[in-house]
């Protein structure tokens, strides 16, 4: 199964400094789906454009003359008909308010779901997400063809215990539609403080009627991966299993009874890397050839962990991932970084769905293109861009699109993610009965070859 042990065995202490981070929307945990470390950061200068702007102005400063001049609050006025009543109730929006108002709409022009700026309340919420404020529900949600989606429910977490899943529909978060509502909106409303709860209306693939869904929000802690099929791993660092053991420790050996080998990878955060390094150690005490990789429900995280873990499977200078970085076309190529330990013996299968987005997508797509790999399960969410968080002053940031994903063969992750080689649905009795013919038919294609 492997090349090289002596190979394995140095590259498998190698430190990984992860460079650039993606994801699909927002973690409704207080954790923002970029951030699982440093997000990317610049700045931009108060230069004049580099090209001449056309647009006319005048509109923009009419309007901004209207509203100075003759906007009365109607909410205010119902509190009552007195002069003072009136004063006492009135909330005057400041003109810096304004100015963020427009730059929100500015933005909101282009149309793209994953573009947005946030204004210093946004900006400050952002900052407590990566410096480790963990209360919500545990779910990440994005924009799909215009409808406030769940991507995935984190492992553990409320929204998975509620019984969320990937792929619902939130059409009303409490009472309030979500017509029309930015991810940024929805996330402010669906987090909260431990202990409070909101009421989540679901459309679901499948049901006749709209599931009202009640979460109690709570502390989030993020899960990176499982080995075998009931050990799971802690955001803390450490690999355990039910009775607190460790990775190595030699009861949690990552083995199914038919002698297939299971990893399921939940994000892929700065230390994902790490922790599948580790995994690849049980993998190869294991003495198994067959191997599992579950990436249902993952939405993805650092570009550099995918590139990372591709790398184990992949010969130097294989592309991993081609990056479309301006309006030209022109790419970059991001290739394996050609550690590369696994023989022809090595059985490989990827399980995928609706919440498997970007990170794990590229990966998935990477080995499947190369022929390490089989893509077992269903459709992926379809997420193939890059946002880079750019600071326009000291409290206010946009968050920007900036390039695309294409797989090494150049197709678009975006336009609709992955295809699965053996498509294969989970039905809801399937769900009722806790089966999984996903990892089943997997274990089927390992063991016998079809």
């Amino acid at each position: 199964m492997l090349r090289n042990s002596k190979k394995h065995l140095i590259l498998i202490f190698k430190i990984v400094t992860p460079i650039l981070l993606f994801g699909a929307g927002f973690y409704v945990g207080d954790r923002y789906s970029d951030n699982f470390g440093i997000q990317k950061l610049s700045s931009i200068s108060n230069k004049e454009p580099a090209l001449p702007v056309t647009a006319d102005f005048a509109p923009f400063w009419k309007t901004w003359n209207l509203i100075n001049e003759k906007f009365v609050d109607g909410h205010a006025s119902s509190t009552g008909t007195t002069t003072a009543a009136y004063k006492a109730a009135y909330k005057p929006v400041s003109d810096q308010e304004k100015i963020y108002g427009a730059i929100s709409g500015l933005v909101k022009s282009l149309g793209d779901p994953y573009t947005t700026f946030l204004p210093p309340n946004e900006a400050e919420m952002f900052q407590n997400d990566i410096n480790g404020s963990f209360q919500g529900v545990g779910m990440e949600v994005g924009l799909k063809s215009d409808l406030l989606t769940v991507i995935a429910p984190l492992e553990g977490t409320p929204a998975k215990k509620a019984g969320i899943r990937s792929g619902d529909k939130i059409v009303k978060i409490d009472d309030k539609s979500t017509v029309g509502m930015s991810v940024e909106e929805a996330v402010k409303m669906i987090r909260g403080p431990r202990g409070t709860s909101v009421t989540l209306s679901i459309l679901r693939e499948g049901e006749k009627d709209i599931l009202t869904i009640k979460v109690t929000r709570d502390t989030i802690t993020i899960p990176v991966m499982d080995i075998g099929e009931s050990k799971s791993v802690g955001k803390d660092g450490s690999l355990r299993n039910g009775k607190g053991g460790t990775v190595s420790d030699e009861n949690n050996n990552g083995l199914r009874k038919d002698g297939i080998f299971v990893m399921r990878l939940y994000n892929f955060s700065a230390p994902s890397p790490d922790f599948f390094r580790e995994a690849l150690k049980k993998f190869e005490v294991s003495g198994s050839n067959k191997l599992i990789l579950d990436l249902r429900g993952n939405p993805g995280g650092f570009l550099e962990a995918a590139v990372e873990i591709s790398s184990w499977f992949l010969p130097s200078d294989k592309v991993v991932v081609r990056e479309v970085i301006n309006k030209e076309g022109d790419e970059k190529i991001h290739r394996s970084k050609g550690y590369d330990i696994f023989n022809e013996n090595l059985k490989m299968a990827i399980l995928i769905d609706k919440g498997s987005a970007s990170a794990s997508e590229i990966l998935a797509g990477a080995l499947s293109e190369h022929g390490v790999a089989k893509l077992i399960g269903e459709q992926s969410f379809g997420k193939g861009s890059v946002q880079e968080l750019i600071s326009v002053t000291s409290d206010t940031y946009v968050k920007m699109t900036i390039a695309k994903w294409l797989t090494p063969g150049g197709k678009s992750i975006s336009l609709s993610g992955l295809t699965p080689d053996i498509i294969v649905p989970i039905t809801k009795e399937d769900v009722l009965k806790g089966n999984d013919p996903q990892m089943d038919r997997a274990a089927k294609l390992l063991l016998e070859g079809k």
